[in-house]
């Protein structure tokens, strides 16, 4: 029954990631490259914190083409490694006593068309102008007192000086509720969502 349970809960996460990323599709569509504006999904059920980031390219490492000296190489990796430490980017407090057990980061690039279309690698098109490349981290954390996960704070924008907001869904037992983090108010306020 536990399985299942997580099995529902996994998916809703999916359902938020999907949820956030449709209602970026009339920028995508408009061809708008968001600098420093990414996404943030923060998945809570007993005693886990799943997060997940996606934030452009150009707001971790201040460039978003495909690294091609050694400098945008040495850049990417030690990007990779400070956002593989995500209790220090996204700071609960210590009373939820969480300890990060996994962690995945990666790089996608994404294509723009001459007409401004988006589309994965996979969707290659003839007459590429541009590449955009995004981050993707997923956390996994065990937090020994999950319900005193009331905040976290962001010292992303202090690690990363190009990321201006994230946009932030969070799934709990209790529901999904939709916040917005800026660079001049790093805290998020989780009191009652467990």
């Amino acid at each position: 029954m536990r399985t299942m349970h997580m099995a529902g809960f996994a998916a809703g996460l999916l359902a938020c990631a999907a949820f956030s990323a449709s209602a970026e599709e009339p920028h995508r569509q408009l061809g708008a490259h968001v600098h420093g504006h990414g996404r943030l999904n923060i998945a809570m059920e007993g005693k886990k914190l799943t997060m997940e980031l996606e934030v452009p390219g150009a707001d971790i490492v201040g460039f978003e083409n495909e690294p091609s000296t050694p400098e945008q190489r040495a850049a990417i990796a030690e990007a990779k490694a400070k956002l593989a430490n995500g209790l220090a980017l996204f700071v609960p407090p210590a009373e939820a006593r969480c300890e990060l057990e996994e962690v995945r980061v990666s790089t996608e690039a994404e294509h723009e068309d001459e007409h401004g279309h988006h589309e994965g690698a996979a969707g290659d098109k003839e007459g590429e102008e541009h590449r955009h490349s995004e981050f993707h981290v997923t956390y996994t954390a065990g937090c020994r007192a999950l319900p005193k996960l009331t905040s976290l704070t962001f010292e992303y924008f202090k690690v990363f000086p190009g990321a201006q907001e994230l946009d932030i869904a969070v799934i709990s037992p209790k529901g999904q509720s939709s916040f917005e983090v800026k660079r001049d108010k790093p805290n998020l306020d989780l009191t009652g969502i467990m």
